[in-house]
């Protein structure tokens, strides 16, 4: 991805997050040079993945398979005792998000307001496959069940809980506009706790053409600890 698309991939978001009341930490908007200038402070941000982070998943196409997300809390149990996280997401129609599961993760996928979530849902077999067995799930705790592949809609304040090792995809349904999306989960670890049908690429591949607007998660160790 361009540095340039991501930062307007930043502004983009925040209209989006400011349009529906949803404000971020001061540190949001620092730039690299406040990184640097509060290095010292700032080692459990940079530790635990908080902040922003925009991928495409190695698409080449943020708009049909891409995804923007923050980090606002997440935990690392044996260094700080935190065992829970909260993202925020943004996902456009038809703008996938491809199919994955966690490990050990379990996490609640909340649609905050805007357009309608689809979720595609598979039960894993012991060889990560895609199970054809029913899939079993709780809506803000009401029990449901479709086939394998079947499609859950969250619309604006529904929730879903999805257990570990339940492959899901989701994307934007088409027609009814940009949502807003939060997550609620155990500790999360996007370097060893995805895994995905296909093989896609989590962080981006940055190409450089202009200043970052905000650092990516991903930025951390290269412009602000190297």
């Amino acid at each position: 991805m361009k540095r340039s698309e991501i930062n307007r991939i930043m502004v983009y978001a925040r209209g989006i997050m400011e349009k529906h009341c949803f404000y971020l930490p001061a540190w949001a908007n620092w730039h690299l040079s406040d990184w640097k200038e509060n290095k010292g402070k700032v080692s459990q941000i940079m530790d635990n993945m908080l902040g922003w982070d925009i991928t495409d998943f190695g698409s080449g196409d943020f708009d049909k398979r891409g995804l923007f997300l923050f980090t606002l809390r997440n935990g690392r149990p044996d260094v700080d005792k935190k065992t829970y996280a909260e993202k925020i997401m943004i996902v456009k129609e038809c703008q996938e998000t491809p199919m994955h599961y966690h490990w050990s993760k379990m996490e609640d996928i909340i649609n905050r307001g805007g357009g309608n979530l689809v979720i595609e849902l598979y039960n894993s077999t012991p060889t990560d496959g895609l199970s054809d067995s029913p899939v079993t799930f709780r809506i803000d705790g009401v029990q449901h069940t479709i086939p394998a592949g079947g499609k859950a809609i969250l619309a604006p304040g529904e929730s879903i809980c999805i257990e570990q090792k339940v492959y899901h995809r989701f994307y934007g349904e088409p027609g009814k506009g940009t949502v807003l999306v939060g997550e609620v989960s155990m500790v999360n670890d996007d370097n060893l706790d995805n895994r995905f049908y296909e093989s896609v690429g989590r962080f981006p591949l940055i190409d450089e053409d202009a200043e970052p607007l905000h650092l990516l998660v991903s930025d951390y160790d290269n412009l602000v600890r190297k």
